[in-house]
C-alpha cells in the first residue's frame, strides 16, 4: 500500500523543510511506502526555494513539487494535491509545525485492520499533548463540529482537523470546490453522504501556534464554514 502525503504550503519558509525532514524519519509499517506532495501556493517568501533545495538533497526520496502561478487558498492546494496523488490512501499534513506526522500510524490502524475508508485525528479526543492557546477558538471548532453532526447524522469531535485520512478512489470522485478553510465541513458533508463509507475517528496530538507563530484562519474563515456546512450538509 502507499500513502500520498499532501502538503499545501503558502508562506512556510521557516517550518517546510523542518516537516519535510520528520516526514522522511517516520517509520510507517512495512507494507506501506509513501510518497509527498508538495502544493505552493504562489508564496510570497522563499517557500519555493527551501522545497527545491531539500528535494536537491533528498533525491533519492519520492518527492513531488507543485507551484501555483497565483494564489488560490488552501482548498485549491489540496485539490491540485488530491488530482495528483498516486497512493492507496491519502492524508493532509500541514506545512507548519501544529501536528505530529509520528502519528501517521494511529490513523493507518484502523484501515490496516480493515475497518476504514476514512480517518479522522480528533484534537478533542484520548491523552495526548495539547498546547494551551485559544478559548474562542476552541469553542469555536466545537460549535462548527456540532454544526456539521447536526447536518450530516454524524458524531465527530473534531470536524475542522487537519489529519484526515481518505482512501484516494472516494475523494477523487468526490466534486470539491471550496477554495479556503471550507474545504474541511465541504468533505465531510459529502463523505457522510457516500453510500456504505466507514468513517472513524482516533485521538492525536495538537502543537497549535499563535498568529504571531504564522497561525492563517481567521473569524471570516468561521463564517464561511457555517455557510458551508448548511449549503453542503443540508442542500447538496
Amino acid at each position: 500500500m502507499k500513502l500520498s502525503i499532501i502538503i499545501p504550503a503558502y508562506n512556510e519558509e521557516n517550518t517546510i523543510r523542518k516537516i519535510l525532514a520528520r516526514l522522511l524519519e517516520i517509520q510507517l509499517p512495512e507494507s506501506v511506502s509513501k510518497e509527498i506532495i508538495i502544493v505552493n501556493d504562489a508564496s510570497r517568501d522563499n517557500t519555493e526555494g527551501a522545497v527545491l533545495q531539500f528535494i536537491q538533497s533528498h533525491s533519492d526520496a519520492n518527492i513531488h513539487y507543485v507551484a501555483h502561478a497565483v494564489n488560490q487558498g488552501k482548498g485549491a492546494a489540496l485539490h491540485t494535491g488530491i488530482q495528483k496523488a498516486s497512493g492507496d490512501y491519502l492524508i493532509v499534513q500541514d506545512a507548519d509545525l501544529e501536528y505530529d506526522p509520528a502519528e501517521f500510524n494511529v490513523l493507518l490502524k484502523p484501515v490496516l485492520d480493515g475497518f476504514a475508508d476514512v480517518v479522522y485525528g480528533s484534537r478533542f479526543m484520548g491523552g495526548n499533548a495539547h498546547r494551551i492557546l485559544f478559548f474562542w477558538h476552541t469553542i469555536g471548532n466545537k460549535f462548527l463540529t456540532f454544526l456539521s453532526n447536526m447536518c450530516t447524522n454524524l458524531n465527530l469531535t473534531d470536524m475542522e482537523t487537519c489529519y484526515k485520512l481518505f482512501r484516494t478512489d472516494i475523494i477523487k470522485q468526490i466534486p470539491l470546490h471550496e477554495r479556503r478553510f471550507g474545504f474541511e465541513p465541504e468533505v465531510t458533508a459529502k463523505l457522510s453522504k457516500v453510500p456504505g463509507i466507514r468513517i472513524y475517528e482516533v485521538g492525536i496530538s495538537y502543537y497549535g501556534r499563535t498568529y504571531e507563530e504564522g497561525k492563517k484562519i481567521n473569524w471570516k474563515d468561521g463564517f464561511r464554514a457555517i455557510y458551508c456546512i448548511v449549503r453542503y450538509g443540508l442542500f447538496t
